[in-house]
């Protein structure tokens, strides 16, 4: 199933229409991209191939570089394929989107057009320039994705799935930061969650923590400890791994 259809004149955009395919094949997959270079096979009927593949199709982009209102005489010919498949898409009442391709005006001149062809002067048109083809190339499969909603959008789905605010975890809710070990390079090994008075260190490693109450900061080693800082009377800590002798103190 074909859903956009590019349109294009040789020597005047197929080097725009072929940026463009390439983009809207990589995002919304080849098979719903039509360009006749690409999408007709060897010993395929050509007449028969362009018309099949644009009644299959949702949307007309229509390419228009910056001499294609030069070929007028081809433009007049009812046999001028360009002409062909974009009156076959007014006829139909498809969408036609013109991709003004390095011109100097946003806009066509319907006097520069053929009668038949003139509406496409009303119609808003989208610009390109190959100076900046990344941000006019965007900007097409937006407006192709909003106006073809049954397309696949890969560039959607990765946008969602990276969305602000989304957080995938295995640690469960956590109010605060919280780093997994797995994902922390850093001197601290283990679990570290901060959120609330301070933080909270779990596994073996340093923690220096630098606050107003202290001058200078303090350091804290060994295999695992928690420090209490205040208004106590006394300093709660344990000590983990290897015994030495002595029996951890609780005051």
């Amino acid at each position: 199933m074909t859903d956009v259809f590019i349109n294009y004149r040789t020597g005047d955009g197929e080097k725009t229409a072929a940026l463009i395919d390439q983009e809207l094949s990589r995002r919304f997959g080849s098979d719903r991209i039509f360009r006749a270079s690409k999408s007709i096979a060897p010993g395929r009927a050509y007449p028969d191939e362009l018309l099949t593949g644009l009644h299959r199709s949702a949307v007309l982009l229509a390419v228009i570089g910056p001499d294609w209102t030069n070929f007028q005489k081809r433009l007049r010919d009812p046999e001028d394929w360009v002409r062909k498949e974009i009156m076959e898409a007014f006829a139909r009442e498809l969408p036609v989107i013109p991709v003004l391709d390095g011109r100097k005006t946003d806009r066509l001149n319907a006097g520069d057009l053929p009668d038949e062809l003139a509406r496409l002067a009303d119609i808003q048109s989208v610009p390109f320039s190959t100076q900046d083809a990344e941000t006019g190339l965007k900007r097409l499969g937006d407006v192709v994705a909003d106006m073809v909603p049954g397309l696949h959008d890969r560039d959607r789905d990765t946008a969602s799935s990276l969305a602000p605010g989304s957080v995938t975890n295995s640690i469960g809710d956590v109010s605060g930061t919280a780093v997994q070990s797995r994902d922390f390079t850093g001197d601290v090994g283990g679990t570290v969650i901060k959120g609330s008075a301070g933080p909270v260190h779990t596994g073996q490693g340093d923690i220096y923590q630098n606050s107003r109450h202290v001058s200078g900061g303090r350091h804290f080693s060994g295999n695992g400890m928690t420090y209490f800082e205040g208004n106590h009377h006394g300093d709660v800590r344990h000590r983990f791994g290897e015994s030495d002798g002595h029996e951890a103190d609780d005051r």
